[in-house]
């Protein structure tokens, strides 16, 4: 009896251990991956890596950001119907965020704050940060989260302070879901149909990455759907740039696949029930959340509005996004009360 006891714990070491070592692992020092060339803090792509822009991106405290993409090698992105992007096995999206000293001066003696890695893997995405050294050489992988005071100088020369929330792995679940699903944010067909600056020159986006093999089975581009730059009025009028900033800012929650679906409230730019817009819609359960307002949007009145109250709060458990954000947008903010405003 002792024996097959012996020999079910080592049968059961053995498959534990086997498991250990079929589980992935991933580098613990961004360096390790080879994603920049040269000075790792001038973050230089490497030949292999692409940069990308979103035409209307995701607010976080005034962070800026740098944006790349790498692909496994001979693979491409396939683009499916209703312009859904299916990432091959092995992509690594990589966003960078930092904070120049003085935003007059974009890019001279930045802060690197955190580098967040988005890498598809067999049946879903993983998720990973790292957080950079005071001496800027290198970032270190963090799964618990972490805290920095930041300072910087604002566009009007006024000095600001932020204190900078870096998300732990489950945070960054709850934003990144899909029908319980990690899934990538920003780099959508709409918001990548847009210009940026390559080494070559400037050319839109979808165009640059089929030419250069990255996507595969996209149609004509009178086709393609195109966010609105949030803040130029010639790339869309008031209602585009407004659903363009709430479906970055807030509809990867509030959407019907989202974490934040039994609200009702439904903010992609794709919605068009104004109901799940919030027109006009009481709140399924805001508490002190609703300021003492009785509608998401109330039409006319941004004061009276729910979703306006809780974009400029700073009030923890009242504001929104509930992460990424402890500073309000101001900028955001005036825009979505002007189109509330408006509405008829």
């Amino acid at each position: 009896m002792l024996r097959f006891i012996s020999i079910g714990i080592v049968c059961i070491f053995f498959l534990a251990s086997f498991s250990i070592f079929e589980k992935k692992t991933y580098p613990d020092k961004l360096s390790e991956w080879n994603f920049f060339k040269g000075k790792l803090s001038d973050l230089v792509p490497s030949k292999d890596v692409v940069p990308y822009s979103l035409n209307t991106p995701l607010f976080t405290d005034y962070a800026e950001k740098s944006r790349f993409i790498r692909l496994p090698s001979g693979k491409s992105v396939n683009y499916q119907k209703e312009g859904v992007l299916n990432f091959p096995e092995g992509t690594a999206i990589v966003k960078t965020f930092y904070y120049s000293a003085d935003f007059r001066n974009p890019g001279i003696n930045k802060n690197i704050i955190e580098t967040r890695v988005l890498i598809k893997e067999q049946e879903a995405w993983k998720a990973l940060s790292y957080v950079w050294n005071e001496d800027q050489t290198d970032a270190i992988r963090e799964i618990a989260g972490d805290e920095k005071q930041v300072q910087f100088i604002d566009q009007k020369g006024i000095a600001q302070k932020v204190r900078y929330v870096i998300p732990n792995q489950n945070q960054c679940k709850g934003c990144h879901n899909s029908n319980d699903q990690l899934m990538p944010i920003g780099p959508s067909v709409s918001q990548l149909n847009g210009n940026l600056n390559y080494p070559t020159g400037k050319e839109n986006q979808l165009k640059y990455w089929n030419k250069h093999g990255m996507i595969q089975n996209l149609p004509s581009f009178a086709s393609i759907p195109k966010t609105a730059v949030w803040n130029d009025p010639l790339s869309g009028d008031l209602n585009a740039r407004a659903r363009a900033y709430l479906a970055i800012n807030c509809a990867h929650c509030h959407r019907r696949e989202g974490p934040a679906q039994t609200s009702g409230l439904y903010l992609t730019e794709s919605e068009t029930d104004i109901t799940a817009l919030g027109i006009n819609k009481p709140p399924v359960a805001a508490g002190q959340g609703s300021g003492g307002r009785l509608v998401d949007i109330h039409a006319g009145d941004a004061n009276a509005s729910i979703l306006w109250y809780r974009m400029q709060t700073n009030n923890p458990g009242e504001r929104m996004p509930e992460l990424g954000r402890s500073l309000a947008h101001q900028e955001g903010i005036a825009l979505i009360k002007e189109w509330i405003n408006k509405m008829k």
